[in-house]
């Protein structure tokens, strides 16, 4: 297991909180990101991420790298899931340990919203009724309602 990675398998949550343990871990937090069933009234029947690994993985590890500054103390491990996930299946797992819980739970924060930001992956949804990539993470599809 390398601690920022790019996986096509299901992601195992345990092996990443065990990596990010050490005696000077005071808090573990760990975010596992599922793909939902709805959004927006509109229901996802799968997804499929694409990336390319080493540039991906880059980025998650630049992350890990800033965090690691703004939180002394803390260590991270990042795992994102490429490949076709079905409902309920992680796509993402953040562990972060550290001293103290607030930092724990603010740095966990922190890599979520730079993993959208910063890292070159790319997320197509599968509706009942269409299918569309997503490049900014932050867009939700449009309901039935706000179509017509």
């Amino acid at each position: 297991m390398k601690p920022f990675e790019i996986v096509q398998d299901p992601i195992e949550v345990q092996k990443y909180a065990d990596y990010v343990l050490h005696e000077g871990a005071g808090a573990v937090t760990v975010f596992s990101g599922h793909v939902r069933e709805w959004t927006n009234g509109v229901r996802t029947l799968s997804l499929a991420y694409e990336a390319y690994g080493p540039m991906a993985e880059k980025k998650l590890a630049e992350i890990g790298r800033e965090i690691e500054m703004k939180w002394p103390g803390t260590r991270v491990a990042i795992a994102h899931r490429i490949g076709q996930l079905e409902i309920s299946d992680i796509a993402v797992v953040i562990a972060i340990s550290s001293p103290h819980r607030k930092n724990a739970y603010e740095a966990n924060e922190y890599a979520i919203e730079r993993i959208k930001q910063i890292v070159p992956i790319w997320k197509k949804e599968i509706w009942e009724n269409g299918e569309v990539w997503v490049g900014n993470q932050h867009k939700k599809p449009l309901s039935e309602e706000s179509i017509k």
